[in-house]
């Protein structure tokens, strides 16, 4: 089993953008979302990727994550199966310090919503915070992108 660790921060400035090596458009919906569990389809780029995740443990910091990459043309005939809105945003990937920090700049119904992700090898793994993280959100659910499919930034 998989287990992903990551660390969850609002981002405070656009700095990102002129620091990224990469940027990719994604979309991104949610065939189904019960107790912590999800199961995710996602474009991004002209590839697509299915994904399961369990629920988070440590207070946020980790779960269970698998992931498939498939065809980009069934990514798009999963996407049919989800709910609206789909997530729709911009990941920026920047590297900082031996970390690679993953940069979300939403669009639509979470316009001006913006969170950076850095994933660890370890709960207290340690790591240097590039200049653009803001306060950390790690283990807030609502900023998930599972939560801001069906409760949008422009709702809060």
């Amino acid at each position: 089993m998989a287990i992903e660790i990551e660390r969850k921060f609002l981002v405070n400035d656009e700095s990102y953008k002129e620091m990224a090596f990469k940027s990719d458009r994604i979309a991104q919906g949610y065939i189904c979302r019960q107790g912590g569990n999800s199961t995710r389809v996602r474009v991004r780029g002209d590839k697509g990727y299915l994904t399961i995740k369990g629920p988070s443990i440590d207070g946020g910091l980790s779960r269970f994550e698998w992931e498939k990459e498939i065809p980009a043309s069934e990514a798009w005939e999963l996407m049919k199966l989800c709910p609206t809105p789909i997530i729709d945003k911009t990941r920026y990937l920047v590297e900082f310090e031996d970390h690679v920090f993953e940069v979300d700049e939403f669009y639509g119904d979470n316009e001006g919503l913006v969170v950076a992700e850095v994933e660890l090898s370890a709960i207290d793994e340690e790591f240097k915070k590039p200049p653009f993280l803001g306060k950390e959100v790690t283990g807030e659910g609502k900023y998930y992108n599972s939560s801001l499919s069906r409760f949008p930034y422009k709702c809060w």
